[in-house]
Parts: structure tokens; sequence; C-alpha cells
């Protein structure tokens, strides 16, 4: 594999040596790898991503109306993570959080004046990041993207360029036109009938399965709703007690049913890691179109944490106890380590990487090893939580308030007070000065980078 500026060697050292002979075969005897001698088994890796789906969306984390019998299913053969972030509150650097592991600061994924990737963008996910399909990719794994990509729909940016050997989906939100609907490189639908989306995507995400069976394999399925416009098919519409987007969440549900169905069909699913979460809170704005964040404070675009928190399962049969919660934070960015870890690839040392390995806290063999999380709106720090505490030095709704400094900041015990409603900042100056510390380490660590969102479409030749 050679991307652009960044070299199958680089890559290979950056990920470690331990695989690299593995990676350059890319061959791999049935289902481990070894590092440094070791003998890895090599589970397969599913994330299902919704879009805009809120705190308090689905049945198991409880909304009174909203069924979904599937997840529900799935949190009681796994563990509900109750305290679960993604690291941006919209879209594209949520996603390039995800796959990269890292804060959308260090690589232009975010920016002050555009939020997200516009069909008259030009740029996207820098080809020197490493992505966890690549990761895999590397030691054996067959790779997927289906559903949104949102990281650059010029085609040096698309999935197929960044360590997936497939993808079939739409390149950025469905509000955005034209929406076409692409298989891997090329368009198939000029305007994508947005009310088969999820039945499509599903389907394409169970062949992908039932092909790949026989090695070990690595889906991305990022689903284009619950963001709007809704569609719903014509099996799911005015089936949901509430409304429209009931609806559409619960045809979601199904779909994850039907993942789960293929991994038991086949065998697969004492091998499989599956999540589900969500890429940002729900959009408030839009009234019944938009979702609920439970009893968290604020919506998509805020650093509130009805902005960044999401419902979170994880599921794995026989190695991550049934019918748990895990209340240790945690993050999208930890999915990268997480899912190196368990294929025996070590993480790049070329580069900060925000994640930690959340294996220990799933498998209830250790506590969360994220002590603190940063809060971004653009390149802005504007909160951090450590421990239970939370500090906002500047507090922003996600769409039409304009930005609002605090000093001294607001401070949040999550755990007493996860609707944020009482700063007790006067009482714990103590632990305002801890966290102003932290920040400044962090400060330390970030260096100024091109901005990715603001490179505009390259002018036609003539």
């Amino acid at each position: 594999m050679r991307v652009h500026n960044y070299s199958r060697r680089d890559f290979l050292k950056s990920v470690g040596l331990g695989v690299a002979a593995l990676a350059v075969s890319g061959r791999v005897s049935g289902f481990q790898a070894r590092t440094n001698g070791v003998a890895v088994d090599k589970p397969n890796i599913i994330i299902i991503f919704a879009d805009d789906l809120g705190y308090g969306d689905l049945g198991c984390f409880g909304h009174p109306t909203i069924q979904t019998p599937n997840l529900d299913r799935m949190a009681a053969e796994g563990t509900k993570l109750t305290q679960f972030y993604s690291a941006s509150s919209v879209c594209t650097p949520s996603r390039a959080a995800l796959l990269t592991g890292r804060l959308p600061i260090r690589n232009g994924m975010c920016s002050d004046k555009r939020r997200v990737l516009f069909p008259n963008s030009g740029g996207g996910l820098p080809a020197s990041e490493i992505t966890i399909a690549a990761a895999l990719k590397s030691v054996g794994y067959a790779t997927a993207c289906v559903g949104k990509w949102h990281l650059g729909h010029l085609p040096q940016f698309l999935p197929t360029r960044r360590g997936f050997d497939e993808y079939f989906g739409i390149p950025y939100s469905n509000d955005m036109r034209p929406t076409p609907l692409m298989d891997n490189e090329k368009v198939i639908e000029e305007r994508a009938d947005q009310t088969t989306l999820t039945k499509r995507y599903t389907e394409r995400a169970v062949r992908f399965i039932e092909r790949s069976k026989n090695k070990p394999l690595f889906l991305y399925f990022a689903h284009t709703f619950p963001h709007v416009p809704l569609f719903a098919s014509q099996r799911f519409k005015d089936a949901s007690l509430r409304g429209l987007y009931g609806d559409v969440v619960e045809e979601l549900d199904w779909s994850v049913g039907q993942i789960m169905s293929v991994l038991r069909k086949h065998g697969l699913a004492e091998k499989t890691l599956v999540f589900f979460t969500s890429d940002n809170g729900p959009w408030l704005i839009m009234k019944l179109n938009g979702g609920s964040a439970g009893l968290l404070r604020g919506g998509k675009g805020s650093t509130w944490e009805g902005g960044m928190r999401e419902p979170c399962v994880a599921w794995w049969p026989g190695k991550i106890p049934a019918a748990t919660v895990t209340y240790g934070p945690s993050s999208t960015l930890d999915f990268l380590p997480t899912c190196l870890a368990l294929a025996g690839v070590k993480l790049p040392e070329d580069r900060i990487i925000d994640g930690v390995d959340m294996l220990p806290m799933l498998r209830g063999t250790g506590k969360s090893r994220r002590d603190v999380m940063f809060f971004y709106r653009g390149t802005r720090l504007m909160a951090v939580r450590k421990g239970p505490w939370k500090v906002h030095f500047t507090t922003q709704a996600g769409y039409g308030e304009k930005p609002k400094k605090h000093d001294p900041p607001l401070l949040f015990h999550l755990e007493h007070d996860p609707s944020e409603k009482h700063d007790v900042a006067k009482n714990r100056a103590d632990v305002i000065a801890d966290i102003v510390k932290e920040v400044e380490r962090h400060r330390a660590t970030v260096k100024p980078v091109k901005s990715q969102l603001e490179i505009p479409l390259p002018k036609k030749a003539g």
C-alpha cells in the first residue's frame, strides 16, 4: 500500500515492525497474527455508527416509546457504556477522530469557519493519517466501509484510498446536494433513493460478512440516519409511536438485528466484537425530526454533555460480560487503540494517539484508562473533563448562539449532576486549577495545521 507521501515502509515502521512480515505477505493463517513471537487471536471487529442519534433515543437507554429490541438484546448480552463520548459534536471531525484515534485539531479535520465538509470542499482526511482499516488490512483483515463517509468526496479521499477494500454509501450528509450513491469509486445512483438506504446498506454489510467469514474482517457501518431529512422504508413507515423519527430509529434497530443474525448463522458471534454508537448528539433545532439527549443538557453542535455523550453498546459473547453496565469514561478515540490491540498491531510511534485501549474495562478486568477528555468546537478548546469533573471555559449552543466565555469557568460534577445544572466552581477552585494544568500540558502537544475544511474545490482546467 502506498498513499501519496506516506510510503509502505513508513507505515509498517509506524505500526510496529512486529507485524511487518505479515503485512508484506498479505496473508494470515487462520485468525491469528504473531506480535513479538506471541500468537494473537484476531477477532472480527464491527463498528455501527448512527448519525445524530441522541443519548435518550434507544429503549435500552430509556426512551419510552421507540422500540429497539435488537439493540436491547445486544445490551443484555453485552455491556452498556453510560459515559461514552464522541470526539466532536458534528459529523466530519467526529468521524476523523474515530478512524484515526486522534483529535481533529491534530490533522486539520476541523475549522472555526466551516464545521464540516461540503460538496464544494476540496479537502479530506490527510493521506498521512493511519486509519483503523489501514492498520488492520496490513495484517490480513478484509475491510469494508458501508454508509456515510464525510471525510472527503474527491477520489483521493474516498474510503478505498484510506484502507478499505470496498465502499458502498454516500460521501457526505444526506441533506447536501447532490446526494450520490457510490459503489467503491463509481456513482451508481446520481440522487440516492433515501427510502431504501438503510435496507441496501444492510444488505451490502451482510454480504461482506458472508464473503469474508473465513478471514478476520473489519466493518465500519456508518448509517446515514437519523440525520435529517428523515426517510424510512415502506415496511417501517408509520410503525413507531414516536412518528417518523421513531420509524427511522426502529429501522436502524432492524439493521442491527440483521448483522447480529448473520454473525450467529455463520458461527461468528464469539469471534466478533461489535460496537454501536453515534457520531454526535441530537439535532435539537429540528424539533420532532430531531432526537433526544435524555437527561443530558444540549445537543448537536454544542460541547454540553448532550452534544458529545453518546449511547454506546459493546457486544462480544464470551469475552464481554453479559448484562453489565460500564461506567468508566471512554470515547470513539479509543476504538483505534482497542482494535489494534486485538489484532496484535503496535500503535504508531511517530504521532500522538489520543485514544486508549478499552479492553480491560470492557472485559471487566480493569478500570477505564481514560482520565481526561478534551471538548473542542472547531479549533477552540471549550471544555475539559477529568475524572468526574467537567470545566466549561466557553459555552455555545449548537446553532444560532454566540460563544460565551466564563471567568471563572463553570464546573460540574458529572456523576452527581449529568444534566450540568449545578455549577460548583465557587467551592472547588482546586479542581479548576488542576484541570487548567491539564490544559497547559495538552496545548503544548498541539501544533498548528492547515484546515482541510477550508480548502476549495480545485478549478477545472479550461
